[in-house]
């Protein structure tokens, strides 16, 4: 494990689970009827979520990861708000 104390750990591992969960509903809400949807985690932050780190977002039509992008803007803006 990472760190020295055990109670550290237990928070480093709670903090990896709850990302892996993240990133399941996101393939899961945001891509659904994507390829996209069946990367592996490294891929999606590679490649995806790197994307999503900009404030406004430029790509060109022939930009390979444009449609999955675009699509997952718009299935996440799509749900409905939390209250």
């Amino acid at each position: 494990m990472p760190l020295h104390d055990f109670t550290q750990n237990q928070i480093w591992c709670a903090l990896v689970a709850l990302a892996l969960d993240l990133i399941a509903w996101t393939q899961l809400l945001a891509l659904p009827d994507e390829p996209v949807r069946r990367w592996e985690p490294k891929h999606l932050r590679h490649r995806l979520f790197r994307l999503a780190r900009q404030t406004v977002l430029h790509l060109g039509a022939h930009h390979p990861w444009a449609s999955p992008a675009v699509q997952a803007v718009n299935s996440l803006r799509a749900l409905p708000a939390l209250e």
